[in-house]
């Protein structure tokens, strides 16, 4: 019935609404941890390490199975992948309820590496599936869906927690699993989803200039860990930015963050209009003068935080989209995006693994949130430069 319902309407639609569900899965499910912490530790009796790991792992399979991400989608095809990921996110969120802190750990792993494989899958089906025109929005749509997940899970997930207990909250985000691969099994069939199909290996003029092509996988993974880097540090780290620097409560503290998370819908979606207009470059340029607003505009006006939360979030969403864009551009076939992605990702998720507890020590050792606020600063510039230099001047025409 739902494959009766889904050959009725537009490939492209249906693909954009799988898309969507899938990247649901592919952030809020190791998110929906950070709102029942306190939960969790009383009954687990985790340490501040494990609790760390919590949220930390799922970032460190984000950079170091990247390799491995991209070689399952050469040997098994993008929509095995996709598979693959949605069995893998709905087998850790289950291993994850269950038992004592070990299980939650394995579950944790799980669910990271099954989100590293769509990482690299999603953008090789947009990159084949979708025109060139169209790619774009189906990106965004990708990027917007990613924080939609994130703000979703980790407004619900306390209040959940408050009725059903933790174990049972976080098992709630299978129904966001279950209903992708529904979804997913529909739209591309059951052959298609279960079965595996190697992707062709690149051919000689896959790439066009092999050094040239070298030094732009390089700027876009400079770009892209400025950019990570940047993300974790501030979303560790403003709410206590807010509550030191303006005594804050912990409610208002973790408003401020909320508006730097959901406003990366609005960058998300709005890079692929702006680029209609403009080009990637200029793009970039823009994402990068909002981007050095937060750490100058909390330097030198932190009572307008509000504010520039507001542009991190738009700059944070679109940071990560203009990336994924030139990288499905500049690739001449699946292989070699792949391979791309694979080391853009894997590069940029080592540091942002490393940025909370980087801010954090730079802020213990200095004693005041100037510091920190310029290591920010230090990594936005590297994300500016980097993606600058890596994206055509003009529009992409193909």
């Amino acid at each position: 019935m739902t494959a009766t319902l889904l050959s009725r309407l537009p490939r492209s639609a249906v693909l954009l609404a799988c898309i969507g569900l899938i990247a649901l899965n592919m952030r809020g499910s190791f998110v929906a941890v950070a709102p029942v912490v306190g939960p969790m530790e009383l009954e687990l009796g985790f340490s501040p390490v494990q609790l760390g790991l919590l949220t930390g792992i799922p970032v460190l399979c984000f950079s170091l199975a990247s390799p491995l991400a991209s070689l399952a989608g050469r040997r098994f095809g993008a929509e095995f992948a996709i598979t693959l990921t949605l069995f893998g996110v709905l087998a850790g969120v289950v291993v994850r309820s269950l038992g004592g802190a070990g299980l939650v750990l394995l579950g944790t792993a799980i669910i990271g590496i099954a989100i590293t494989i769509g990482n690299i899958a999603v953008p090789l089906i947009i990159r084949r599936d979708f025109s060139p025109r169209q790619q774009g929005t189906a990106m965004g749509v990708y990027t917007a869906a990613l924080n939609i997940g994130s703000f979703l899970t980790s407004v619900a997930m306390a209040p959940l927690a408050g009725r059903v207990g933790w174990r049972l909250a976080l098992a709630s985000c299978a129904v966001f699993a279950v209903a992708a691969m529904v979804a997913w099994t529909g739209a591309v069939g059951w052959r298609r989803s279960f079965v595996p199909a190697s992707v062709p290996a690149p051919g000689a003029t896959a790439v066009s200039g092999g050094r040239e092509s070298a030094w732009i996988t390089a700027g876009l993974a400079a770009g892209f860990a400025g950019q990570a880097f940047s993300y974790y540090g501030v979303t560790a780290w403003l709410p206590s930015f807010l509550a030191d620097e303006l005594s804050m409560a912990p409610a208002a503290a973790g408003a401020g963050s909320s508006i730097f998370q959901i406003l990366a819908i609005v960058g998300g979606l709005g890079v692929p209009m702006l680029a209609r207009f403009a080009s990637t470059r200029t793009v970039a340029l823009t994402l990068g003068a909002l981007w050095l607003a937060v750490p100058l505009g909390l330097l030198f006006v932190p009572g307008l935080w509000w504010l520039w939360s507001a542009f991190g979030g738009i700059a944070q969403g679109g940071g990560i989209t203009v990336i994924f864009i030139a990288v499905i551009k500049l690739a001449r076939d699946q292989a070699t995006a792949g391979r791309m992605s694979a080391v853009v990702q894997g590069v940029g998720y080592c540091f942002a693994a490393l940025a909370p507890t980087v801010v954090g020590y730079v802020h213990g050792v200095s004693g005041s949130w100037t510091a920190p606020l310029l290591v920010i600063l230090g990594s936005v510039a590297v994300f500016i430069f980097g993606t600058t230099l890596s994206v055509p001047k003009e529009p992409q025409r193909r």
